[in-house]
Order: C-alpha cells, then sequence, then structure tokens
C-alpha cells in the first residue's frame, strides 16, 4: 500500500489569496428563487439554505420548529424543489475555462445552465465540481443556474424497492420516521431519531462558485490536506515522541499547472509571528489534481498544542504556495499546530499487570505521548437546519463545554460532517473532536457504486480537516459493531459470516485504507463501539482484523455503550458496565418551562398534553405515522417513573408551575443518574479496568423536546450540564452506596498526571443543619496522597454500623482540598470539591423548609444565597427568558447559615439587563409545596 497516494478527489475552498488568471463569482446570497411546480408555490430563495428556511422567511409555514410541525410539514419533503438563481452577472468576457464548485447540495440534485443539463449529484456530504464551459460560450443571454432537488425520502423508497438492491434481515435496521434512509447519503437524522425531528430537508445547505480561468497555466484550490505527525509515526501505534515532525501539504486544485512546479511553505507562531520553518518543499509530485510535498520540522521547534486543562492551545499559520517557473500561482493558508493524539489499543503490557492492571487491552487516548482521561458529552446536529447553525452560537457553545470542565467531544454519526468553523473553534478552546463518518445503526450497501461514492465523501473530508489539532480520531461508524452485528446474527444466524463480511468490507476494507492514505496522524477504529483489535496488515484484504468475541474471562478490552430505562435501577452500581472507556451512557429528560414556551402554546404546558408527549421521540413513532401516542407515552413514562420513585412528587395548584416542576424534577434524576455513572467510570481509572474516559449522551439539544441533552436549544444548563461541571472537576470525592446491602465506601479521585496530597472533611448533620453527635462514628477530617490518574479509598462502612439517629434525617457533606499541579504548569495549585450523600432517597427525607433567599448586588453582579431554616439540598438558581448565560455554581447543597457567592456569565442578552430582577431560588423543598 502507497501511503501517501492522493486521491484525485475535490474537497471545501480554503483561504486562498487572489491569483492572476482565475475569476471567481460567489453565488452565496439573496440571489434565487424556490419554487415547486406540483404546489404552485415560489418564493424568494437564499443559498446557502434549504426549502424549509426560505418557505419559513416568506411566511408561507409557521416556524418548523412550532407545535407538531415537524409532522404537518411532511409535504415539503414529498416535493421537489428548485433553486433558480438571477442572471448571473460578472463574468469574465475572455474564459478559456469555466467551473462550477458546489460545496455542499442537499441531496438529489439536477443541475442547469443557461436551461441544459449540467449533471446531477447524490451525496449530501460531497463537493461537486462541473466543467461548464462549452455551456457557457454557447449561452445567447446572461446565465441562469437551476438547481431542481428530489424529495429524498421518495427517492430512498425507490431505491428500496428496486429488486437489485441489497436487502438485510429486519432486525438491524433501525426505524425512526422516514424509512430506508441506509441506501442514500444524507444526513441520517434527517429521517428521524430519539432526540429529533424528520424534517428531511432539500437545498444548497453549503457554499457554491462559478470559476473560470483566463489563462492556461491558473488553477482554483479546492482542499489543502494539512498532515503533521512525528517522523515514522503511523496511525495504530504510538509515536516517537523524540522524532522530528513530517509536514506533508497535499493541494486539491482544478485546473492546471505547469510542467515542474514547486511548493513553499511558512510557519509562523499565531501570538508572537515568530517563523519557526520556512523553505522548499520536499518530494514534489503530482497525483491527478493534486499536488503534495513535505518538510521536516525540529522535534522542539513548535510549541505544542494541549487540550484544555493539560496544557496551552500553541496555535501556527502555515501558508503553503504553488509556484511556477516565474511566479505564484496559488497559496493557501491553514492555521494548525503540532500535537500527537493517539488511541490506544494495543495489548496490555507486562509492566501494565505489574501495576495491577487486568489484562487484555488498552483502550484509551494519548496526547503527545501522555495518556488522560478523556471527559465529555456526545455532540449531535446542533440543528435540524445547519444553514442557520451560526459561528457565534457555536461559541457559545463551546464555551459552555469549556466551563463545564470537558475536554472530548464525540462528534456522533450520522448527523453532518462539522465545517470547518466548529473545528476552529474546538482548536481554540482546547476541545479534542472524536469525529466519526456519517453511518449509523443500520448495515449499509456495499455495491460497487454506493462504496465508490463513500469512498469520495471519506477522503474529501479526511483531507479537508485534517490539518485541524483538535481532531482527536475517525470512526468508521455508530454502534455498528456493538449494536447491528449482535441483531443481525440474532436475526439471520445462519448467514452471520456474510453479515460480517458486508461490514468490514465498507468499514474496515474500503474506509479504513482511505485514512491511512490522508493521514498519518490520526487513528481509526471501524466502530464507535468495539472490542478492539486482533492485528493490523496493511497488506490484508481487511487490514485490520476485529476481536469481536474473541475475548477472555477477566480481561478487559473495550469501550462501552449503556442505557437502562429501567429507573429502578438507575443508582445499582452493580448494573454499570465496567470497560476501559465509556462513550455513550444516558437517560432523558424534559427541557425548562423558558424553553417550552418556545416551541408550543401556552394551553399545552402539562405533561402529557397531546403537543408535549408528541414532541417526544422517544420512543419513536415508526415509519411515518405522526400520532404515535404508544410509543411517546413510554418515554414519558419512563421520566415520571423515575421522578416518583427516589423525589418528591410535584403538587402544585397552578398547573403551568405543576409542569415547571416536573420538567424540573426530570432534569434532577437525569443530572443524578448521570453523576453516579461519571463517578463510577472516573473511579475505574484505579481500579484493574484503568478507566480512562467518560462521554455521556448528549452535549446539546436540536430543537425544544424531551431528550439526553444537557444544554438546551438556546443555550440554557440543564441541570446535567452543571452537575456535570462539579463532577468533572479535577479532583473530586464521591460517595458509592450499595443501597440493596447498606455499605457506604467514599474516594478521591484524581485526573491530574502528578501526585495530589490533601484533606478530605466529613460532617453529618440532620436536616435542621445540626451536627449529629459523634459525627455519627465517622471520622471528621482524613489525609491522603493519590497518584497521578488514580483514586484511592479513604472510608468504608455499613450504614447500619452507623451511629445515625434516624437515616431519614442525615446528610452527609464532604469535602477534599487538595493540592498538585496541573498538567504542564508551573507551580503548585489548590483542588477543592464538596459532594452529598444521603442514606435514603430524596422523597424519604424528613425535608424541612431551608427557607433560602437570594440577594442581588448590582455592584459586584454576584448573587448571594442562603439557607435560613435547613439544609437546602438541590439548591436551584434560576433566570427568565431573555438571556442565555450560566451561573457559577448550581444544584448545590447549602448548609444553614452558610453564603454562597454565584457569580453569572452573560452570553447573550436582550433584556437590557432586567433579566436580574427575574432570578429565582429554590430547592427540592419547594418542588411540592405552592
Amino acid at each position: 500500500m502507497h501511503l501517501w497516494m492522493k486521491l484525485a478527489l475535490t474537497a471545501l475552498p480554503v483561504t486562498v489569496q487572489s491569483v492572476l488568471g482565475q475569476h471567481v463569482v460567489d453565488l452565496t446570497g439573496d440571489g434565487w428563487t424556490v419554487s415547486s411546480k406540483a404546489l404552485n408555490i415560489s418564493v424568494p430563495g437564499h443559498l446557502p439554505s434549504q426549502a424549509h428556511l426560505d418557505l419559513y422567511a416568506a411566511n408561507v409555514i409557521d416556524d418548523p420548529y412550532y407545535g407538531l410541525n415537524d409532522f404537518d410539514l411532511r409535504w415539503i419533503p414529498d416535493n421537489n424543489w428548485t433553486y433558480t438563481s438571477h442572471p448571473l452577472g460578472g463574468l469574465s468576457t475572455n474564459s478559456k475555462a469555466s467551473w462550477l464548485v458546489f460545496n455542499g447540495l442537499d441531496t438529489f440534485t439536477t443541475i442547469e445552465l443557461c436551461g441544459q443539463f449540467v449533471g446531477t449529484t447524490d451525496n449530501q456530504f460531497r463537493q461537486y465540481t462541473f466543467d461548464v464551459t462549452k455551456i457557457l460560450n454557447n449561452c445567447k443571454s446572461k446565465p441562469s443556474l437551476s438547481l431542481n432537488f428530489g424529495s429524498a425520502p421518495k427517492i430512498a423508497n425507490e431505491i428500496a424497492k428496486n429488486p437489485d438492491s441489497e436487502k438485510w434481515p429486519y432486525g438491524p435496521q433501525q426505524l425512526y420516521e422516514f424509512p430506508n434512509r441506509w441506501y442514500i447519503r444524507k444526513e441520517q437524522s434527517d429521517f428521524g431519531w430519539d432526540w429529533g425531528p424528520a424534517f428531511a430537508p432539500a437545498g444548497p445547505w453549503r457554499d457554491a462558485y462559478l470559476v473560470q480561468f483566463d489563462r492556461e497555466d491558473s488553477i482554483y484550490v479546492l482542499n489543502t490536506d494539512l498532515d503533521i505527525f512525528r517522523q515514522g509515526q503511523i496511525n495504530h501505534l504510538a509515536p516517537d515522541q523524540g522524532k522530528p515532525w513530517v509536514v506533508n501539504a497535499s493541494i486539491d486544485f482544478l485546473g492546471s499547472l505547469p510542467s515542474h512546479p514547486s511548493m513553499h511553505i511558512e510557519i509562523k507562531d499565531v501570538e508572537s509571528g515568530k517563523v519557526i520553518k520556512s523553505g522548499a518543499l520536499e518530494n514534489v509530485h503530482t497525483s491527478g489534481q493534486s499536488i503534495t510535498g513535505s518538510i521536516t520540522v525540529g522535534a522542539d521547534a513548535p510549541n505544542l498544542w494541549w487540550p484544555t486543562g493539560m496544557g496551552k492551545q500553541n496555535l501556527y499559520y502555515a501558508t503553503i504556495a504553488i509556484n511556477g517557473a516565474q511566479e505564484t500561482l496559488a497559496s493557501v493558508t491553514k492555521r494548525t499546530g503540532f500535537r500527537t493524539i493517539f488511541l490506544n489499543r494495543l495489548n496490555i503490557t507486562d509492566e501494565q499487570l505489574a501495576q495491577g492492571i487486568a489484562p487484555g487491552a488498552n483502550w484509551h487516548f494519548e496526547i503527545n505521548g501522555q495518556e488522560f482521561y478523556a471527559k465529555g458529552s456526545n455532540f449531535i446536529p446542533p440543528d435540524a437546519f445547519w444553514p442557520r447553525v451560526t459561528e457565534e452560537k457555536m461559541q457559545r457553545l463551546f464555551d459552555a463545554v469549556v466551563a463545564g470542565n470537558q475536554n472530548m467531544l464525540r462528534v456522533w454519526a450520522s448527523g453532518a460532517y462539522s465545517p470547518d468553523f466548529i473545528y476552529d473553534i474546538a482548536d481554540e478552546r482546547g476541545i479534542l473532536l472524536w469525529s466519526e463518518f456519517q453511518f449509523s445503526d443500520a448495515m449499509y450497501p456495499v455495491n460497487e457504486r454506493f462504496l465508490e461514492d463513500v469512498a469520495a465523501e471519506v477522503s474529501y473530508n479526511v483531507r479537508r480537516v485534517n490539518h485541524h489539532p483538535s481532531l482527536a480520531l475517525w470512526a468508521g461508524g455508530n454502534e455498528i459493531e456493538s449494536l447491528e452485528l449482535p441483531l443481525i446474527q440474532e436475526a439471520d444466524p445462519d448467514n452471520y459470516s456474510y453479515w460480517v463480511g458486508q461490514y468490514e468490507q465498507l468499514f474496515i476494507s474500503l474506509i479504513l485504507p482511505l485514512v491511512y492514505e490522508n493521514s498519518r496522524s490520526i487513528s481509526y477504529m471501524p466502530s464507535s463501539t468495539n472490542n478492539g483489535y486482533l492485528y493490523v496488515n496493511l497488506s490484508a484484504t481487511v487490514p485490520m482484523a476485529e476481536r469481536y468475541d474473541n475475548t477472555t474471562d477477566g480481561a478487559y478490552y473495550s469501550d462501552t455503550d449503556h442505557y437502562n430505562y429501567d429507573s429502578s435501577v438507575a443508582f445499582d452500581l452493580s448494573t454499570y458496565p465496567i470497560g476501559r472507556f465509556a462513550n455513550e451512557f444516558g437517560f432523558h429528560s424534559m427541557p425548562s418551562l423558558q424553553t417550552w414556551r418556545q416551541a408550543v402554546d401556552e394551553k399545552d404546558l402539562h405533561f402529557n398534553s397531546s403537543t408535549v408527549m408528541l414532541r417526544n421521540h422517544h420512543y419513536p413513532a415508526g415509519g411515518t405515522f405522526t400520532h404515535n401516542y404508544k410509543n411517546s407515552s413510554m418515554g414519558m413514562g419512563e421520566m415520571t417513573m423515575a421522578v416518583e420513585q427516589y423525589y418528591p412528587i410535584p403538587h402544585k395548584e397552578n398547573s403551568v408551575a405543576n409542569f415547571s416542576a416536573w420538567c424540573h424534577a426530570t432534569q434532577i434524576f437525569q443530572a443524578d443518574m448521570y453523576k453516579s455513572e461519571i463517578q463510577f467510570y472516573r473511579r475505574g481509572s484505579g481500579m484493574p479496568e484503568r478507566q480512562l474516559g467518560s462521554l455521556y449522551w448528549q452535549l446539546e439539544d436540536i430543537w425544544q423536546a424531551p431528550t439526553w441533552a444537557g444544554i438546551e436549544y438556546d443555550g440554557r444548563w440543564k441541570v446535567l450540564h452543571y452537575v456535570a461541571r462539579d463532577i468533572y472537576k479535577p479532583v473530586i470525592i464521591a460517595p458509592y452506596w450499595n443501597y440493596t446491602t447498606g455499605d457506604l465506601s467514599i474516594y478521591v479521585t484524581s485526573d491530574l498526571w502528578e501526585t495530589a496530597r490533601g484533606t478530605v472533611n466529613l460532617t453529618w448533620v440532620d436536616l435542621a443543619g445540626q451536627r449529629i453527635p459523634g459525627n455519627a462514628n465517622t471520622p471528621i477530617s482524613t489525609q491522603f496522597s493519590i497518584g497521578g490518574l488514580n483514586t484511592t479509598k479513604l472510608f468504608e462502612a455499613s450504614i447500619s454500623d452507623l451511629d445515625l439517629p434516624d437515616n431519614t434525617n442525615a446528610v452527609l457533606v464532604m469535602s477534599v482540598t487538595a493540592h498538585g499541579r496541573l498538567p504542564n504548569m508551573q507551580g503548585v495549585s489548590a483542588f477543592t470539591h464538596q459532594n452529598t450523600f444521603t442514606p435514603v432517597f430524596s422523597n424519604e427525607l424528613a425535608l424541612v423548609d431551608p427557607k433560602v433567599e437570594i440577594s442581588h448586588d448590582a455592584k459586584t453582579g454576584l448573587f448571594t444565597v442562603e439557607a435560613k431554616n435547613g439544609v437546602s439540598l438541590y439548591t436551584w438558581l434560576d433566570y427568565p427568558a431573555g438571556v442565555v448565560g450560566y451561573f457559577d455554581d448550581n444544584s448545590f447543597t447549602l448548609l444553614p447559615g452558610e453564603k454562597r457567592q454565584v457569580g453569572f456569565t452573560v452570553q447573550k442578552d436582550e433584556t437590557g439587563g432586567k433579566w436580574v430582577e427575574g432570578v429565582t431560588v429554590q430547592s427540592i423543598w419547594d418542588q411540592s409545596t405552592n
């Protein structure tokens, strides 16, 4: 295999300097009309856009997100929509060649220019180019461009009906709303998912250009694959951190190059402007429409890029020029960083066994040669309509990720490949992006045409984002190996080996070599959850031999994916999977009242209103059903039973207040369950499984509805994101309670890389805030020392052996103060954390009204919260609509007489500061009282 063979592919444009002989007409903007002949509709259009958005802007439809419009607007994807440009002006009069460049068409498009057929597209995730030189030369008037988008659901159904199309046993194909999504290369969640709507939009969802050349030796840059790696590095092996860096630049282009082109690079620090390397690239060669060269940079010349909390996000500008004999033909500037990121799935070594790590294989990430604990969540499409995903909104979201103590997001399949600006933001914020190809919860075709299409899609996207230091991994798809193959084995056991062969043909034999050919810096695995591999042989037909079920008792190999909607075992630690890394886990909850009001009528604000129920897509309606109350009610029932099992049940006289209390109660359960799991997984860093990551499902919402999200659609934090931020602190203290036996243990866990030392205080009080005599036979203070990425047990007892007068009237407040060094930081830092434990669940506690109060200091901007009468559990500060931001702390425990000052970070304010007057505070006591 030729690792540096570059395919002649097209890709997204990058920052390109002005070049002689090149004329570019930007097709983005308002100069379009969108129409449906069948529906006799014609409205102003935009590019980029989608039909729903333009119909909404023209007042033909209401907000697609309002009420039950996700069902009522199904007529839009059931029809074709044509985008027609106004007559194109500003064209070159002496062009020798003209090309159309589309950076994203969703999805089935027939393209015409000047009334002449240009071509078709069938993949949302590719960039397409078309030579239109002859058409423009023969055009007798000002040309107009027409983009006719076919109905994706109907086309998918037609493909499925074709007798030559692949068919699978019924079991593994996960149907949400529209069927047959797996036949087409369109965002799979456009056809519905259990956390989002099924709009199946169509339109020119990304930018487009008309490129003209006035000279024979002129080029237009389509994409730049900038790969930075340690000399000798290969994707599935740990790089040598002492080796120099190799910078490999490969540029895809339109047009033609002179016979002996050269390449030059300059790399300079973004902050200081210092040039660390400048010179001609070596080994320059062309292959099809790509030109490639490389250069070596000293091992210690650049400052390393680190994820947040582990060091500085050092960034560099790399300017690559393509030169002819006398002039620069084109130059491209990319912002990048120097780092190695490696997914270690190698076998456990003898040295690791000697340290007490269980046998099997590793499953963790290493940044610049250092293993670390990955803390984060799963990123889904932030909107059902990508053209309205703004850089400003994503900056607010990633600021919340950093504030939430997260260092990694899993960019889930099957949404869409994230635009460069999202990776840019992640580069700046220090957030690693585990990225996936867009395949999920289904088997996919492996016919020649489909594989050719996927090959272009994969190479294009790998090359497009490879320069971003935040890029952490490529995974083939979501839950294919861990969920779909077992389902298909159950459905068709006699032909199981055939189906495994189909899986390997797509995700290993096709995609893996494409990743390796275009990047040495990024690891690849075929499926999001897996048992690792037995060996890698790049010369083999199936170059990575997956382990599948070839495991050994007592050994650990895999990451884990865990959901259990039986809330009766939500806090049973024995039900949590033990593995090397947790990449998905969770439970759904309701959004806040403020968010519901963005999407439903006031009359619908009650828990079991038809609108609220049907906006809950867990469980999915299935097929194209629109009013499947049976499925929705099951999901609503799971949330209801969870609240009733563990928390005071809301009984407020005002129906809207009662609805709000129920919404908040579901969020409390969700947060408590995630907290229990995250604590468990983090403790695993010091257990035999050597567990080094937890990414919960999911970070943010795609719309206003019951989902697994920790951040609502407009950016409001649920209880979950506050609690996750707290339990993702560098050093935490956590209780582990077996409520069936009464056994309680308390651990301190650290994700620092060096030893930390400190003190733990344990204080038992009753709900009035009075200390329990003798501290319930529990030590008041304990000293500890904890190694890097480790955990240590501080206390263990049975609840029955503690001297508690009344289990229903007791609260254990645990606090830790530790001192240690943050990674790559000089000096010693202090770390604090507080946690709370009660020996019964909240609905069994003898709660008292804590009379919690709040005040605001206009000078400092701080809120002061105080409990006047008792222990305030789940102390919750809330803010009104019209502002987006987050409190410094929330959902905490407050002892009587304790005053806590809390700040608020404003991210967006439409109230002129008046939101401050609407801030409220409550505790768990207020959930069931008027």
